[in-house]
């Protein structure tokens, strides 16, 4: 597994010193940069993500991102985004204003309203049809969010439960986006995320 190459998008915006840990713990190599280029020759990219929705977005743009991620999607390269990450791969969203996303995976970003804020930890209801998922159903995985995807159900593999039913991982082929932390969710999360990299990669 370790000629295996993580990319990990840095835009200003990412818990990357977590993730990367995480990444070679499960042993894979790591690239962090903040230059699209540098993601050629890597075998997975990941867009992680802290923060809101609009600076993000105004970042991706500035250093060349939106295009390139764009692109690497068209070609079916493994894209995974995490948090933040996973709500820049969809059309827009309405955090502070509206603002377009990486229209990677249809469906837009809402606010949960009333100052909700979805913190902790919590269950997944997984589909069947989707066999890396479905391994985790009824695991629980550790949240921190106000704003949820909105939007088709065939994007959503798994779901989970706050103030209302919503979609914890959307998928698209190649592109997946986790509200949650992986690498925050202990032995469960590594687990999930070594079998999602290795089921991207040989897919």
């Amino acid at each position: 597994m370790s000629y295996l190459t993580v990319g990990i998008v840095d835009y200003g915006m990412g818990n990357h010193a977590s993730i990367s840990q995480c990444l070679r713990d499960l042993g894979f190599r790591v690239r962090i940069s903040h230059l699209p280029e540098e993601f050629n020759l890597v075998d997975v990219i990941i867009l992680p993500g802290v923060g809101a929705f609009p600076a993000a977005m105004k970042t991706l743009h500035e250093r060349g991102f939106v295009i390139y991620l764009q692109e690497q999607a068209r070609l079916q390269r493994p894209i995974i985004g995490i948090c933040l990450g996973m709500q820049l791969l969809a059309s827009a969203s309405y955090e502070h204003e509206y603002t377009v996303g990486l229209d990677l995976i249809p469906g837009e970003i809402v606010s949960f309203g009333n100052r909700c804020w979805h913190i902790g930890w919590n269950t997944l209801e997984c589909q069947p049809y989707d066999p890396v998922f479905w391994s985790s159903d009824r695991h629980s995985f550790y949240f921190n969010h106000s704003f949820y995807y909105q939007g088709p159900f065939e994007y959503q593999a798994a779901v989970a439960r706050y103030s209302i039913s919503f979609a914890a991982v959307i998928r698209r082929g190649s592109v997946v986006g986790l509200q949650f932390h992986p690498e925050k969710s202990q032995i469960t999360g590594k687990r999930l995320l070594k079998k999602l990299i290795m089921g991207l990669v040989n897919a």
